[in-house]
């Protein structure tokens, strides 16, 4: 089973601003100051699942977890595909840094629910109401 990981998208208000970097084909960086112990885990099939005010609403699957420079200069830059994947809205609180995401914990696809045009108002009502 892949090992996912679960970060704050600071600054961004809609999932669309994701989507629409995205859309260049280009795949994304992100860039943390500490590597991943359990990188390996993740890059064998796991995503970047993005927590986008107060809620886990997409994921990005991970390409590669690379850790650039040396002693204190050192950074990790994690490589994701372009590809941003809607997931069932997951009401998170906020944290610094990055966290593991173990399977079992992560949001479905709204793919998987047949929901996939659902707009970000709704879902995060029906999230708010318990339906979800």
């Amino acid at each position: 089973m892949p090992l996912h990981m679960i970060k704050l998208c600071v600054g961004v208000s809609e999932v669309e601003w994701l989507e629409a970097r995205a859309a260049s084909g280009q795949p994304h960086i992100v860039h943390t100051r500490m590597t991943p112990k359990r990188a390996t885990e993740m890059e064998d099939g796991g995503s970047l699942y993005w927590v986008i005010k107060g809620a886990v609403l997409c994921r990005q699957p991970i390409l590669d977890i690379s850790t650039l420079g040396d002693g204190q200069q050192s950074r990790c830059e994690i490589t994701l595909e372009p590809r941003v994947i809607r997931t069932a809205p997951l009401a998170r609180r906020p944290f610094q840094g990055w966290r593991y995401l173990e399977p079992k914990d992560a949001p479905v696809d709204l793919t998987a629910m047949g929901a996939t045009d659902l707009p970000d108002d709704l879902a995060r009502e029906l999230r708010e109401l318990g339906a979800w």
